[in-house]
């Protein structure tokens, strides 16, 4: 038609991030150790009996630690997930709540840029209620 004026185009809206994920930069070969379990961790630091206030702290001291002595893996004991069936009165989780929250934790900071990345455990390094931190080499320019 004639002298018909087409509908204004609006870009969709990009969703704005809180915080931006941690990165993932791992090569193959690294994750094929993991996943078989030979790679074996540096350090352990085991989150099991702490509040999440006191756990939280106590992986924000030991990563403040790691990076300082150039640690490379962590295995990060956390207990297992939540399951969905696992609820109480209230609908919490009633076991899993440290879990949930590691990412949101290591997101947060300030040692998420050392963070290379964010592996499930091999059975034998505790499983589904383990974390692999793969940390970044300082590099000899001083760049990460």
């Amino acid at each position: 038609m004639k002298g018909r004026v087409p509908p204004l185009r609006v870009p969709a809206a990009t969703p704005v991030t809180q915080q931006k994920p941690l990165a993932d930069s791992l090569d193959g070969g690294w994750d094929r150790r993991l996943r078989r379990g030979v790679t074996q961790p540096d350090w352990t630091i085991d989150l099991h009996g702490h509040t999440l206030d006191s756990a939280q702290r106590l992986l924000d001291r030991v990563l403040d630690q790691a990076v300082a002595e150039g640690v490379r893996v962590l295995l990060l004991i956390t207990g297992k997930p939540p399951r969905d069936d696992d609820r109480g009165v209230d609908g919490r989780p009633r076991r899993g709540l440290i879990r949930a929250s590691i990412g949101n934790w290591l997101q947060s900071s300030r040692h998420a840029a050392r963070i290379a990345a964010v592996r499930n455990a091999h059975p034998r390094h505790g499983g589904t209620g383990a974390l692999y931190l793969i940390l970044r080499r300082d590099r000899e320019d001083g760049v990460l």
